[in-house]
Protein backbone atom coordinates (compact mmCIF):
# COMPACT_ATOMS: atom_id res chain seq x y z
CA UNK A 1 0.00 0.00 0.00
CA UNK A 2 1.38 2.88 -0.88
CA UNK A 3 0.93 5.62 2.36
CA UNK A 4 1.15 8.97 0.18
CA UNK A 5 -1.59 8.40 -2.00
CA UNK A 6 -4.19 7.58 0.84
CA UNK A 7 -8.13 7.31 -0.14
CA UNK A 8 -8.56 11.07 1.17
CA UNK A 9 -12.15 10.31 1.93
CA UNK A 10 -11.13 7.08 4.23
CA UNK A 11 -8.53 9.47 5.91
CA UNK A 12 -10.91 12.46 7.26
CA UNK A 13 -13.56 9.66 8.12
CA UNK A 14 -11.13 8.17 10.56
CA UNK A 15 -9.33 11.44 11.98
CA UNK A 16 -13.10 13.29 12.27
CA UNK A 17 -15.31 9.81 12.82
CA UNK A 18 -17.70 10.56 10.23
CA UNK A 19 -20.61 7.78 10.97
CA UNK A 20 -20.72 5.48 8.24
CA UNK A 21 -21.47 2.20 7.53
CA UNK A 22 -18.19 -0.10 8.32
CA UNK A 23 -19.80 -2.87 5.81
CA UNK A 24 -19.14 -0.02 3.28
CA UNK A 25 -15.47 0.07 3.45
CA UNK A 26 -15.16 3.21 6.55
CA UNK A 27 -15.17 3.13 10.04
CA UNK A 28 -17.73 4.28 11.85
CA UNK A 29 -17.38 6.99 14.77
CA UNK A 30 -17.74 4.41 17.43
CA UNK A 31 -15.63 1.94 15.97
CA UNK A 32 -13.06 4.09 15.29
CA UNK A 33 -13.10 4.70 18.61
CA UNK A 34 -12.96 1.61 19.06
CA UNK A 35 -10.09 0.77 17.31
CA UNK A 36 -8.28 3.98 19.07
CA UNK A 37 -8.74 2.18 22.58
CA UNK A 38 -7.79 -1.27 21.63
CA UNK A 39 -4.76 0.72 19.44
CA UNK A 40 -3.34 1.93 22.58
CA UNK A 41 -3.49 -0.69 24.70
CA UNK A 42 -1.79 -2.80 22.62
CA UNK A 43 1.16 0.08 22.42
CA UNK A 44 0.66 -0.19 26.42
CA UNK A 45 1.65 -3.78 26.42
CA UNK A 46 -1.25 -5.38 26.04
CA UNK A 47 -1.31 -8.68 23.82
CA UNK A 48 -5.16 -9.08 23.22
CA UNK A 49 -7.11 -9.68 19.67
CA UNK A 50 -9.32 -7.73 18.59
CA UNK A 51 -13.81 -8.10 19.28
CA UNK A 52 -15.68 -7.92 16.71
CA UNK A 53 -17.61 -9.31 13.86
CA UNK A 54 -17.43 -6.77 11.10
CA UNK A 55 -17.79 -8.44 7.95
CA UNK A 56 -15.81 -6.52 4.66
CA UNK A 57 -16.80 -6.42 1.21
CA UNK A 58 -13.96 -7.26 -1.40
CA UNK A 59 -14.08 -4.20 -2.72
CA UNK A 60 -13.98 -2.15 0.11
CA UNK A 61 -10.47 -3.78 1.54
CA UNK A 62 -7.94 -1.16 0.52
CA UNK A 63 -10.45 1.52 1.81
CA UNK A 64 -10.96 0.11 4.91
CA UNK A 65 -7.18 -0.38 5.33
CA UNK A 66 -6.65 3.06 4.70
CA UNK A 67 -9.10 3.91 7.85
CA UNK A 68 -7.44 1.09 10.22
CA UNK A 69 -4.08 2.69 9.16
CA UNK A 70 -4.86 5.87 9.64
CA UNK A 71 -6.74 5.00 13.77
CA UNK A 72 -3.62 3.04 14.17
CA UNK A 73 -1.41 6.01 13.30
CA UNK A 74 -3.18 8.27 15.63
CA UNK A 75 -2.83 5.84 18.30
CA UNK A 76 0.96 6.29 17.64
CA UNK A 77 1.52 9.96 17.49
CA UNK A 78 -0.66 10.21 20.81
CA UNK A 79 1.35 7.80 22.67
CA UNK A 80 3.26 9.72 25.25
CA UNK A 81 6.96 8.77 24.16
CA UNK A 82 9.85 10.44 22.64
CA UNK A 83 9.39 10.51 19.45
CA UNK A 84 12.06 10.79 15.92
CA UNK A 85 13.82 13.99 15.78
CA UNK A 86 13.81 15.97 12.30
CA UNK A 87 16.71 14.62 10.51
CA UNK A 88 19.58 17.17 9.44
CA UNK A 89 21.29 17.52 6.13
CA UNK A 90 24.66 16.29 6.45
CA UNK A 91 25.70 20.54 5.00
CA UNK A 92 23.58 21.30 8.79
CA UNK A 93 24.19 21.19 12.17
CA UNK A 94 22.99 18.01 13.73
CA UNK A 95 20.70 17.79 16.59
CA UNK A 96 20.60 14.75 18.62
CA UNK A 97 18.01 13.12 19.89
CA UNK A 98 17.66 10.57 22.95
CA UNK A 99 15.71 7.57 23.43
CA UNK A 100 15.06 6.09 27.00
CA UNK A 101 15.39 2.54 26.96
CA UNK A 102 12.86 0.51 29.63
CA UNK A 103 14.43 0.24 32.98
CA UNK A 104 13.42 -3.20 33.55
CA UNK A 105 15.25 -4.13 30.36
CA UNK A 106 18.25 -2.25 30.75
CA UNK A 107 19.04 -0.01 33.92
CA UNK A 108 20.45 3.68 33.28
CA UNK A 109 20.06 3.59 29.35
CA UNK A 110 19.61 6.58 27.87
CA UNK A 111 20.63 5.87 24.08
CA UNK A 112 21.32 9.21 21.99
CA UNK A 113 21.46 9.03 18.50
CA UNK A 114 21.91 11.44 15.29
CA UNK A 115 19.31 11.21 12.40
CA UNK A 116 20.48 12.56 9.08
CA UNK A 117 19.39 13.11 6.00
CA UNK A 118 21.25 12.93 2.00
CA UNK A 119 19.60 14.06 -1.02
CA UNK A 120 16.35 15.18 -1.94
CA UNK A 121 13.14 12.89 -0.78
CA UNK A 122 11.95 10.45 -3.45
CA UNK A 123 8.11 10.66 -3.78
CA UNK A 124 7.56 6.90 -1.86
CA UNK A 125 9.96 8.46 0.60
CA UNK A 126 13.59 7.62 1.75
CA UNK A 127 15.22 4.64 2.37
CA UNK A 128 16.29 4.07 5.91
CA UNK A 129 18.95 2.78 7.34
CA UNK A 130 19.62 1.78 10.94
CA UNK A 131 23.50 1.88 11.60
CA UNK A 132 25.49 -0.10 14.46
CA UNK A 133 28.82 0.88 15.58
CA UNK A 134 31.48 -1.26 16.64
CA UNK A 135 32.60 -2.18 20.22
CA UNK A 136 35.48 0.58 20.54
CA UNK A 137 35.05 3.52 22.84
CA UNK A 138 31.84 4.58 22.51
CA UNK A 139 32.16 7.91 22.00
CA UNK A 140 34.79 7.83 19.16
CA UNK A 141 32.97 4.80 17.99
CA UNK A 142 29.51 7.08 17.48
CA UNK A 143 31.47 9.89 16.11
CA UNK A 144 33.05 7.13 13.43
CA UNK A 145 29.75 6.32 12.45
CA UNK A 146 28.36 9.51 11.43
CA UNK A 147 31.62 9.92 9.56
CA UNK A 148 31.12 7.11 7.42
CA UNK A 149 27.21 7.41 7.10
CA UNK A 150 27.87 10.85 6.15
CA UNK A 151 30.00 9.76 3.21
CA UNK A 152 28.65 6.70 1.85
CA UNK A 153 27.40 6.73 -1.93
CA UNK A 154 23.52 6.07 -0.68
CA UNK A 155 21.69 9.39 -1.33
CA UNK A 156 18.74 9.59 -1.33
CA UNK A 157 18.64 7.87 1.85
CA UNK A 158 18.10 8.73 5.78
CA UNK A 159 20.34 7.35 8.41
CA UNK A 160 19.58 6.75 12.18
CA UNK A 161 22.95 6.17 14.25
CA UNK A 162 22.30 5.22 17.67
CA UNK A 163 25.59 5.63 20.30
CA UNK A 164 25.15 2.17 22.69
CA UNK A 165 23.80 3.20 25.73
CA UNK A 166 26.10 1.27 28.47
CA UNK A 167 29.76 0.89 26.91
CA UNK A 168 30.56 -2.49 29.26
CA UNK A 169 30.31 -6.22 29.41
CA UNK A 170 27.25 -7.94 27.80
CA UNK A 171 24.89 -4.44 27.63
CA UNK A 172 27.41 -3.47 24.81
CA UNK A 173 25.21 -5.69 22.65
CA UNK A 174 22.52 -4.59 19.57
CA UNK A 175 20.29 -7.24 19.92
CA UNK A 176 19.67 -7.80 23.74
CA UNK A 177 15.92 -7.12 24.49
CA UNK A 178 16.44 -3.64 25.66
CA UNK A 179 17.86 -3.02 22.14
CA UNK A 180 15.13 -5.34 20.37
CA UNK A 181 12.76 -2.59 22.13
CA UNK A 182 14.39 0.27 20.57
CA UNK A 183 14.66 -1.13 16.86
CA UNK A 184 10.69 -2.02 17.26
CA UNK A 185 9.75 1.28 18.23
CA UNK A 186 12.38 3.04 15.35
CA UNK A 187 10.28 0.65 12.85
CA UNK A 188 7.12 1.37 14.44
CA UNK A 189 7.65 5.65 14.53
CA UNK A 190 9.39 5.10 10.69
CA UNK A 191 6.00 3.42 9.39
CA UNK A 192 3.70 6.23 10.51
CA UNK A 193 6.65 8.68 8.48
CA UNK A 194 5.70 9.36 5.42
CA UNK A 195 9.29 10.72 4.56
CA UNK A 196 10.45 6.89 4.94
CA UNK A 197 9.46 4.46 2.65
CA UNK A 198 8.00 1.61 4.36
CA UNK A 199 9.42 -1.32 2.03
CA UNK A 200 13.26 0.31 1.79
CA UNK A 201 14.62 -0.23 5.55
CA UNK A 202 17.89 -2.26 5.94
CA UNK A 203 19.98 -2.95 9.21
CA UNK A 204 24.17 -3.09 9.19
CA UNK A 205 26.83 -2.59 11.06
CA UNK A 206 30.67 -2.65 11.74
CA UNK A 207 32.50 -5.43 14.21
CA UNK A 208 30.15 -5.41 16.93
CA UNK A 209 27.12 -3.90 15.14
CA UNK A 210 28.37 -6.24 12.26
CA UNK A 211 26.81 -9.46 14.67
CA UNK A 212 23.98 -7.19 15.56
CA UNK A 213 23.13 -6.62 12.51
CA UNK A 214 23.64 -10.49 11.59
CA UNK A 215 21.50 -11.36 14.33
CA UNK A 216 18.95 -8.56 13.68
CA UNK A 217 18.84 -9.41 9.97
CA UNK A 218 17.54 -13.17 10.58
CA UNK A 219 15.25 -12.13 13.49
CA UNK A 220 13.03 -9.05 12.03
CA UNK A 221 13.81 -10.09 7.90
CA UNK A 222 10.26 -9.62 7.70
CA UNK A 223 10.16 -5.86 8.35
CA UNK A 224 13.34 -5.06 5.93
CA UNK A 225 14.57 -5.36 2.78
CA UNK A 226 18.07 -6.02 3.25
CA UNK A 227 21.01 -5.56 5.75
CA UNK A 228 24.36 -5.52 5.64
CA UNK A 229 26.79 -6.86 8.77
CA UNK A 230 30.69 -5.83 8.00
CA UNK A 231 33.57 -7.21 9.76
CA UNK A 232 31.41 -9.53 11.36
CA UNK A 233 30.62 -12.89 11.28
CA UNK A 234 28.18 -14.92 13.83
CA UNK A 235 27.79 -18.42 14.97
CA UNK A 236 24.71 -19.51 12.53
CA UNK A 237 22.36 -20.87 15.25
CA UNK A 238 22.47 -16.90 16.35
CA UNK A 239 21.46 -15.72 12.67
CA UNK A 240 19.74 -18.78 10.97
CA UNK A 241 19.75 -18.26 6.99
CA UNK A 242 17.08 -19.43 5.92
CA UNK A 243 15.47 -16.41 7.46
CA UNK A 244 16.73 -14.56 5.07
CA UNK A 245 14.35 -15.33 1.94
CA UNK A 246 12.85 -12.48 -0.01
CA UNK A 247 15.56 -9.71 1.67
CA UNK A 248 19.13 -8.69 0.24
CA UNK A 249 21.95 -9.76 2.39
CA UNK A 250 25.94 -8.51 2.28
CA UNK A 251 28.12 -9.53 4.62
CA UNK A 252 32.36 -8.56 3.97
CA UNK A 253 34.84 -9.68 6.26
CA UNK A 254 39.07 -9.26 6.21
CA UNK A 255 40.08 -12.73 4.57
CA UNK A 256 42.92 -12.67 7.49
CA UNK A 257 40.14 -11.70 10.19
CA UNK A 258 40.84 -13.96 12.56
CA UNK A 259 39.93 -12.76 15.80
CA UNK A 260 36.66 -15.05 17.01
CA UNK A 261 37.17 -17.04 13.52
CA UNK A 262 35.20 -14.18 11.77
CA UNK A 263 36.49 -14.85 8.66
CA UNK A 264 35.49 -18.67 9.49
CA UNK A 265 31.89 -17.63 10.27
CA UNK A 266 31.61 -15.38 7.25
CA UNK A 267 32.73 -18.18 4.86
CA UNK A 268 30.43 -21.17 6.47
CA UNK A 269 27.55 -18.35 6.19
CA UNK A 270 28.58 -18.02 2.44
CA UNK A 271 28.34 -21.86 1.80
CA UNK A 272 24.98 -22.07 3.13
CA UNK A 273 23.74 -18.91 1.70
CA UNK A 274 24.78 -20.19 -1.40
CA UNK A 275 23.49 -23.26 -1.05
CA UNK A 276 19.86 -22.50 -0.19
CA UNK A 277 20.16 -19.81 -3.27
CA UNK A 278 20.37 -22.88 -5.53
CA UNK A 279 17.58 -24.72 -4.04
CA UNK A 280 15.42 -22.11 -3.96
CA UNK A 281 16.50 -19.10 -6.97
CA UNK A 282 15.99 -15.85 -6.86
CA UNK A 283 14.93 -15.49 -3.53
CA UNK A 284 18.40 -15.70 -1.14
CA UNK A 285 20.15 -12.69 -2.73
CA UNK A 286 23.28 -12.60 -1.45
CA UNK A 287 26.76 -10.57 -1.09
CA UNK A 288 29.20 -12.14 0.72
CA UNK A 289 32.89 -11.44 0.57
CA UNK A 290 35.96 -12.47 2.09
CA UNK A 291 37.99 -9.12 1.09
CA UNK A 292 41.37 -10.41 0.23
CA UNK A 293 44.64 -9.27 2.47
CA UNK A 294 42.45 -7.48 4.91
CA UNK A 295 42.20 -8.22 8.35
CA UNK A 296 39.79 -6.62 10.73
CA UNK A 297 39.79 -2.87 9.25
CA UNK A 298 38.21 -2.89 5.18
CA UNK A 299 36.63 -0.63 2.76
CA UNK A 300 33.26 -0.21 4.01
CA UNK A 301 31.96 1.72 1.17
CA UNK A 302 30.13 -1.02 -0.52
CA UNK A 303 27.66 -2.46 1.71
CA UNK A 304 24.65 0.53 1.30
CA UNK A 305 24.87 1.30 -2.24
CA UNK A 306 24.61 -2.33 -2.90
CA UNK A 307 21.47 -2.54 -0.19
CA UNK A 308 19.61 0.37 -1.80
CA UNK A 309 18.89 -1.87 -4.91
CA UNK A 310 16.85 -3.98 -3.48
CA UNK A 311 13.02 -3.28 -1.99
CA UNK A 312 11.12 -5.45 0.53
CA UNK A 313 8.58 -7.88 -0.84
CA UNK A 314 5.89 -7.95 2.21
CA UNK A 315 3.89 -10.88 0.37
CA UNK A 316 6.36 -13.49 -0.49
CA UNK A 317 4.94 -16.79 -1.95
CA UNK A 318 7.72 -18.53 -0.48
CA UNK A 319 9.38 -17.89 3.33
CA UNK A 320 10.84 -19.89 6.09
CA UNK A 321 11.19 -18.71 9.27
CA UNK A 322 13.37 -20.92 12.25
CA UNK A 323 11.35 -19.13 15.72
CA UNK A 324 14.35 -18.77 17.90
CA UNK A 325 15.04 -17.00 20.93
CA UNK A 326 17.91 -13.73 20.89
CA UNK A 327 18.61 -13.04 24.54
CA UNK A 328 15.91 -14.94 25.71
CA UNK A 329 12.94 -13.37 23.52
CA UNK A 330 10.91 -15.15 20.49
CA UNK A 331 9.35 -12.99 17.61
CA UNK A 332 5.13 -13.88 18.46
CA UNK A 333 4.78 -13.88 14.74
CA UNK A 334 6.48 -13.51 10.98
CA UNK A 335 5.86 -12.19 7.64
CA UNK A 336 1.70 -13.55 7.96
CA UNK A 337 2.07 -16.12 10.55
CA UNK A 338 1.35 -15.40 13.88
CA UNK A 339 2.04 -18.44 16.69
CA UNK A 340 -0.66 -18.66 19.01
CA UNK A 341 0.86 -21.81 20.85
CA UNK A 342 4.05 -22.98 20.20
CA UNK A 343 5.20 -26.35 18.85
CA UNK A 344 8.35 -26.77 20.72
CA UNK A 345 8.38 -29.11 22.87
CA UNK A 346 11.09 -27.82 25.43
CA UNK A 347 13.71 -24.88 25.34
CA UNK A 348 16.39 -26.60 23.39
CA UNK A 349 13.87 -26.93 20.33
CA UNK A 350 13.15 -24.34 17.97
CA UNK A 351 9.95 -24.29 15.59
CA UNK A 352 10.05 -24.24 12.16
CA UNK A 353 7.83 -23.07 9.43
CA UNK A 354 7.77 -23.20 6.28
CA UNK A 355 5.17 -21.61 4.09
CA UNK A 356 4.43 -21.91 0.24
CA UNK A 357 1.07 -20.18 -1.36
CA UNK A 358 0.04 -20.66 -4.84
CA UNK A 359 -3.51 -21.51 -6.25
CA UNK A 360 -5.18 -20.19 -3.38
CA UNK A 361 -4.03 -22.62 -1.51
CA UNK A 362 -1.49 -22.44 1.67
CA UNK A 363 1.17 -24.99 2.38
CA UNK A 364 2.65 -24.97 5.87
CA UNK A 365 5.37 -27.24 6.95
CA UNK A 366 5.89 -27.12 11.18
CA UNK A 367 9.07 -29.12 12.19
CA UNK A 368 11.15 -28.96 15.38
CA UNK A 369 14.82 -28.44 14.72
CA UNK A 370 17.54 -29.59 17.39
CA UNK A 371 21.15 -28.17 16.96
CA UNK A 372 24.10 -30.71 18.12
CA UNK A 373 27.62 -28.59 18.59
CA UNK A 374 30.39 -29.69 16.31
CA UNK A 375 32.94 -27.54 17.10
CA UNK A 376 34.40 -25.26 19.17
CA UNK A 377 36.81 -22.31 19.32
CA UNK A 378 37.28 -19.93 21.74
CA UNK A 379 35.42 -22.12 23.93
CA UNK A 380 32.66 -20.81 22.00
CA UNK A 381 29.99 -23.13 20.25
CA UNK A 382 30.66 -22.24 16.76
CA UNK A 383 29.78 -25.24 14.45
CA UNK A 384 26.62 -27.09 14.72
CA UNK A 385 24.51 -30.50 13.17
CA UNK A 386 20.79 -29.60 13.03
CA UNK A 387 18.35 -32.51 13.36
CA UNK A 388 14.58 -31.89 12.29
CA UNK A 389 11.19 -34.24 13.58
CA UNK A 390 7.83 -32.85 12.10
CA UNK A 391 5.98 -31.04 15.21
CA UNK A 392 2.97 -32.88 16.48
CA UNK A 393 0.86 -30.04 18.85
CA UNK A 394 0.53 -26.00 17.75
CA UNK A 395 -1.82 -23.29 16.98
CA UNK A 396 -1.18 -20.96 14.10
CA UNK A 397 -2.86 -18.10 12.67
CA UNK A 398 -2.17 -17.08 9.19
CA UNK A 399 -3.34 -13.70 7.06
CA UNK A 400 -4.05 -13.46 4.42
CA UNK A 401 -3.61 -10.90 1.84
CA UNK A 402 -6.07 -10.10 -1.17
CA UNK A 403 -2.49 -9.50 -3.42
CA UNK A 404 -1.94 -13.23 -2.65
CA UNK A 405 -5.61 -14.90 -2.64
CA UNK A 406 -9.36 -14.99 -4.33
CA UNK A 407 -11.45 -14.39 -1.68
CA UNK A 408 -14.75 -15.37 -3.65
CA UNK A 409 -12.87 -19.18 -4.03
CA UNK A 410 -12.12 -21.31 -1.52
CA UNK A 411 -8.89 -21.65 0.26
CA UNK A 412 -6.97 -24.44 1.15
CA UNK A 413 -4.53 -24.73 4.02
CA UNK A 414 -2.47 -27.99 4.46
CA UNK A 415 -0.30 -28.47 7.44
CA UNK A 416 2.69 -31.14 7.28
CA UNK A 417 0.62 -32.81 4.47
CA UNK A 418 -2.82 -32.84 6.01
CA UNK A 419 -5.84 -30.65 5.18
CA UNK A 420 -7.06 -28.92 7.72
CA UNK A 421 -8.93 -26.07 5.99
CA UNK A 422 -11.38 -25.63 2.44
CA UNK A 423 -14.04 -22.97 2.47
CA UNK A 424 -14.13 -19.66 1.94
CA UNK A 425 -12.76 -16.65 3.85
CA UNK A 426 -14.63 -13.55 4.44
CA UNK A 427 -12.81 -10.13 5.09
CA UNK A 428 -13.32 -8.80 8.81
CA UNK A 429 -12.13 -5.84 10.63
CA UNK A 430 -10.62 -8.09 13.19
CA UNK A 431 -8.29 -9.33 11.17
CA UNK A 432 -7.27 -6.19 10.12
CA UNK A 433 -6.61 -4.91 13.43
CA UNK A 434 -4.98 -7.45 15.06
CA UNK A 435 -2.62 -8.07 11.83
CA UNK A 436 -1.89 -4.11 11.88
CA UNK A 437 -1.47 -4.61 16.12
CA UNK A 438 0.91 -7.80 15.98
CA UNK A 439 2.96 -6.16 13.01
CA UNK A 440 2.25 -2.07 13.14
CA UNK A 441 3.15 -2.75 9.02
CA UNK A 442 1.29 -0.91 6.78
CA UNK A 443 1.87 -3.50 4.08
CA UNK A 444 0.91 -6.06 6.55
CA UNK A 445 -2.93 -4.85 7.58
CA UNK A 446 -4.42 -8.31 6.65
CA UNK A 447 -8.28 -8.32 5.67
CA UNK A 448 -8.74 -12.22 6.70
CA UNK A 449 -7.04 -14.79 8.99
CA UNK A 450 -7.74 -18.28 9.10
CA UNK A 451 -6.45 -20.22 12.29
CA UNK A 452 -5.24 -23.70 12.54
CA UNK A 453 -3.49 -26.00 15.02
CA UNK A 454 -0.67 -27.92 13.69
CA UNK A 455 -0.65 -32.20 13.97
Amino acid sequence: MNRIIVSAIIAIAAVVGISTDCEAGTISKSKSKKLGKYFSKVLDGEYLDYKGKDKIKPENIEATRSAVWECWRNAVMSKNEEKLIAPSATNEPRDTGYWKLPENLEENALMPYYFIKKGEQPQDGYPLFLYMHGSGEKNREWEAGIRLCSSYDDAPSLHFIPQIPNGYGELYRWAIQSKQWAWEKLLRLAFINDNVDANKIYFFGISEGGYGSQRLASFYADYLAGAGPMAGGEPLKNAPMENLANIAFSLRTGEQDYGFARNAMTYNAALTIDSLAKEHPGLYNHYIELVPKMGHSINYEKTTPWLKQYSRNAHPTYFYWEDYDMYGRHRTGFYNIRVNETSRNNDEERSCYEVSIADNTVNLTVQNVTYTTTQLIYNIPMFFEKSYAPATKGNVTIYLSEKLFDFAKPIKVIVNGNEVFNGKVTPSLKAMATSCAEFFDPERVFPAEITVDIR
